[in-house]
């Protein structure tokens, strides 16, 4: 939450916005003669020009979300490795935003250079919401090009990329860049009441929390036989460490974010288990099925976190929190005494992809220039450090883990379908999985 602003602190961002809204209330503290905190936009004009890279559902969702925000917001480029999910996205964003869409054949990309194009497009501000493992790159080109950034989480797949970013999220505030990452809960009031309430000690000193991301799993999508390697793991990018980070990456960080956040702090070591236990057929990749991992933080506070991709399986997402008075449902804005009562209950609204966009437009405009980048690396990092600790079987620190040069791709060096992939399946169709206690060092080194 710390240099969450050039030019304020992260609270004092969260006490601005406070008055905002998800149904659009942003508009309350935007002046009528606009302009950008930026010389790129010449002569000061109010619309605010985007570039979308990464057209799956989140993609198509967040720039729609970023179209719904208070000003003239125009999408004139789009970027894909697919065709196909260009295609489809641009024709869902167009049935909502028809007028605000400037996009045609001459501002749509398709390929691994795709992403170059789009930044090279005459825009304000570029949303990264390709699978992760492209992440680094994608946003140390943008913020290079001196492009305000909103991306999605996680933003990293491995230590290396981690650093990466953290490198190009501090020349964004040189450069006052806006850096936007889509850790939504942070913009939702509900969160924001609850965290506030446990932060200035309605239930005491907190001891320890607990996190949950169980569920039955994700899609799949079967091997066509025109696919190269590279595609098919591509199209099926959730079960492949190099692209996704395992679930625990792309998915729990949520609730490891939310703890991160109320602790103001992040972990300095990790331990726990994981494996396959039902995915294990060649279709699902390398990815865990279930991973248990107790983190501690420097002040003793323990976080168990917990997530599960089993069918047929209890459904838990959440945070929780205990102290020395009470415990707290956070993702249920609830806190209670130690004997039960229920001594608070958020009145605060949700709905925070769409605020999310809400705060960081009307920063914007407001000449506010806000980066998110350092926590949205860092509780990226807290699951990577998780995933490494169930991977090995060890007990990791930190420093050791975010210090690691193990990388599982470089991407940068991937042209077209017919580069080869990091990850090769054996003769029999399956792919490498790690094991703890055997494979620590291709997993990491200190």
């Amino acid at each position: 939450m710390k240099k969450a602003s050039s030019k304020q602190t992260r609270r004092s961002f969260l006490k601005n916005t406070t008055t905002l809204t998800a149904a659009g209330a942003a508009a309350s503290s935007i002046p009528s003669s606009l302009s950008l905190a930026r010389s790129a936009n010449a002569g000061g004009s109010e619309t605010i020009r985007i570039g979308l890279i990464g057209c799956g559902g989140r993609g198509t969702s967040a720039a729609k979300q970023a179209m719904n925000t208070q000003g003239n917001v125009e999408l004139v480029a789009m970027g894909d490795a697919f065709e196909n999910r260009l295609s489809q996205s641009l024709e869902g964003i167009k049935d909502r935003h028809g007028e605000k869409v400037k996009v045609n054949g001459d501002n749509t990309f398709v390929g691994f250079d795709a992403f170059k194009r789009v930044i090279d497009s005459n825009l304000d501000m570029v949303l990264l919401t390709t699978p992760p493992g492209f992440r680094p790159l994608h946003f140390e080109t943008a913020i290079d090009a001196g492009k305000h950034v909103f991306m999605e989480k996680p933003v990293a797949v491995d230590a290396p990329g981690i650093r990466r970013v953290l490198k190009s999220s501090e020349i964004a505030k040189d450069k006052n860049l806006a850096v936007a990452v889509g850790l939504q809960r942070r913009h939702e009031e509900a969160y924001r009441e609850t965290i506030k309430e446990l932060q200035e000690g309605l239930i005491g000193d907190l001891v320890c929390s607990r996190v949950y991301w169980n569920g039955s799993g994700v899609w799949q999508f079967n091997r066509k036989p025109e696919q190269t390697e590279l595609e098919y793991q591509m199209r099926n990018w959730y079960y492949f460490n190099w692209v996704c980070g395992d679930h625990i990456v792309e998915q729990h960080i949520h609730n490891l974010d939310v703890i991160n956040w109320l602790l103001d702090a992040f972990p300095v070591k990790a331990q726990g288990q994981g494996g396959r236990l039902v995915r294990t057929g060649k279709d699902t990749g390398q990815i865990y099925d279930h991973h248990m991992v107790e983190f501690t933080y420097e002040n003793g506070h323990k976080m168990i976190s917990q997530c599960r991709h089993m069918p047929d399986t209890s459904s838990n997402v959440s945070e929780h929190v205990h102290g020395s008075k009470g415990y707290s449902n956070i993702s249920r804005g609830r806190i209670f005494s130690p004997t039960g009562e229920k001594i608070f209950q958020t009145k605060g609204g949700r709905g925070g992809h769409q605020q999310e966009h809400h705060n960081l437009f009307a920063d914007i405009r407001n000449g506010i220039i806000p980066n998110e980048g350092e926590y949205g690396a860092k509780s990226t990092m807290t699951a990577i450090l998780g995933r490494l600790a169930t991977y090995t079987g060890r007990e990791l620190k930190w420093d050791d883990a975010i210090n690691s040069n193990v990388s599982l791709c470089n991407v940068d060096e991937l042209k077209d379908m017919n580069s080869k992939p990091p990850l090769v399946p054996n003769d029999k169709g399956e792919y490498w999985v790690p094991k703890p206690g055997r494979d620590t060092k291709k997993v990491i080194d200190f």
